[in-house]
């Protein structure tokens, strides 16, 4: 790719926008995550470098998500180790890949529009809830004890209200301060300043947390998060004995049938997000690029295998850090390229700092995330949509906060399904009548299941009524309405039922006999 001086300087210059968006984000998810917060960078550098230089998106970014985070979580604690999880994400990549080339970039256009905003309204309650315990600072109690033997799902309950009742003084007011700073800036418009593109929110956040900790340790020493409370990224003196110290996937477990059920929810989920963001990335380009969706999940794919070898999260187009990426006015994906390099730089050099970040800083960041994904005006405009949306919704929300993401999308799909029939089947005939003359109005579509009202109606048309059948709209029409219909129309003549048929000019439609 050919590019001017000017236009790698831009790009460079919006790299480092998105770096300082990503780095707390990437630390956030794996906490999110219940990993390591290593795992979360090198997700991070992977997305950024490895998708960014196969990835044809030019301003999509690529890293960790936080619509994956209740996956991870239930997947590492379902599977042997984290290592296991580790080769159901490479099968996972495998899959995307699989995608790409079965041309299957549709995909999300295959699932109700109220069955992803349910996904993503229920992954927002549960970052949210996963995040009081780190944003109280009950973040040591959270992560073992007590809470060790209680099934996923009821930790996510459970947790929140033990740190309600035992808050740490320190960890509630800098994650305030933090989460303060966040409403502050996106309540003021302070995103589109120009000042502020390179101090963005998630970065002042942190750098308030850390400076609040440090000024704790000598006027409040009661009030000092230390330990399990900060992020921990091991310190080596060498890129080797850093990269030795990484995790690999664990073919061994090849055998188990979570490992393969982890991989197909992480390829499915991982997929739709990403087709969902380049989608609304590449309505914010200004030249109007067009992203190859099989292509990009192709790239997603080999990003996700490289990601599983070096011990990192799954990966997505992530439309947080693509939309940063397009304001700060990236013009290619060098800009996508360098912000992971940024972060490599980070991991390799560091780490030190990056341990001085409070937990109860990043848990206000992805509470607000949290928030953006299932806010009131979700809801509201879920409502206004019309009841058979808004109950699909709600009712996928529910299913994936009282069981998992795989089973809440199913019983949403099957819950949108079971409306589309019923709407299918209320639209498909539409009858009007009085005590002369009835109407009979035929859809697009009509099938089997519309046969019993047809009939019903038919057997009671009254001798000497006219009767109208409309199929003008119709493209299909069950054989066994068609043989009905043309049998009363037989009928008709003997009865003195006058029968008016009205049709349309394609020769596929013409589906009834003459009137009598």
């Amino acid at each position: 790719m050919r590019m001017s001086l000017r236009g790698l300087l831009s790009d460079f210059s919006a790299s480092v926008v998105v770096y300082l968006v990503a780095l707390p984000l990437c630390l956030g998810v794996a906490m999110a995550s219940e990993t390591l917060p290593v795992t979360g960078v090198v997700a991070g550098i992977v997305g950024g470098v490895v998708v960014g230089i196969i990835s044809k998106s030019p301003l999509s970014v690529s890293g960790p998500a936080a619509g994956l985070t209740a996956i991870v979580a239930g997947a590492v604690a379902a599977l042997p180790s984290y290592e296991a999880f580790l080769f159901s994400l490479v099968i996972a990549g495998f899959f995307q890949i699989f995608f790409g080339f079965l041309k299957a970039g549709k995909i999300a256009d295959y699932i109700p529009f109220s069955v992803i905003n349910g996904l993503l309204a229920a992954i927002g309650l549960i970052l949210i809830l996963k995040q009081i315990p780190y944003f109280l600072g009950y973040a040591n109690q959270f992560k073992g004890g007590e809470f060790d033997n209680i099934p996923g799902i009821q930790k996510i309950y459970s947790a929140p209200l033990e740190a309600i009742k035992n808050p740490d003084s320190g960890a509630l007011f800098i994650g305030s301060v933090s989460l303060l700073i966040l409403i502050l800036f996106e309540w003021m418009g302070l995103k589109n300043n120009s000042f502020f593109r390179y101090f963005p929110s998630p970065l002042l956040a942190v750098i308030a947390g850390t400076l609040l900790n440090l000024f704790f340790e000598h006027a409040f020493p009661e009030w000092f998060l230390s330990g399990g409370q900060l992020v921990t990224i091991p310190v080596f003196d060498s890129p080797v004995l850093l990269f030795s110290s990484l995790s690999f996937p664990d073919f061994s477990s090849i055998n188990l049938w979570e490992t393969w059920s982890v991989a197909i929810v992480i390829a499915i989920i991982a997929s739709i997000e990403t087709l969902l963001s380049i989608e609304a990335v590449d309505k914010l380009d200004s030249e109007k690029r067009v992203t190859p969706p099989n292509h990009e999940l192709k790239a997603q794919g080999v990003g996700n295998i490289v990601s599983a070898f070096f011990g990192g999260l799954p990966v997505t187009s992530v439309i947080v850090r693509s939309s940063a990426n397009v304001q700060a006015g990236a013009r290619s994906k060098y800009s996508t390229i360098f912000h992971g390099l940024l972060l490599l730089i980070s991991l390799l050099f560091f780490p030190r700092f990056l341990n001085l970040i409070p937990l109860a800083s990043l848990a206000a960041i992805l509470i607000v995330t949290g928030y953006k994904l299932t806010k009131p005006s979700v809801y509201i405009e879920m409502k206004r949509r019309g009841l058979d949306q808004f109950v699909t919704f709600l009712i996928t929300i529910i299913a994936i906060l009282q069981t998992d993401l795989l089973k809440g999308v199913f019983i949403g799909m099957v819950t949108g399904f079971i409306f589309g029939v019923r709407s299918s089947f209320i639209n498909a005939v539409t009858i009007l009548k009085d005590d002369d003359r009835m109407v009979i109005k035929f859809g697009k579509e009509v099938s089997f299941l519309n046969e019993g009202v047809v009939k019903n109606n038919l057997r009671h048309v009254k001798d000497h009524m006219h009767v109208s059948i409309d199929a003008t709209r119709s493209e299909f029409i069950d054989s066994d309405i068609v043989d009905a219909v043309n049998e009363f129309i037989k009928q008709a003549r003997q009865r003195g039922v006058v029968v008016y048929v009205r049709r349309t000019l394609n020769a596929n439609s013409k589906y009834f006999n003459d009137e009598q």
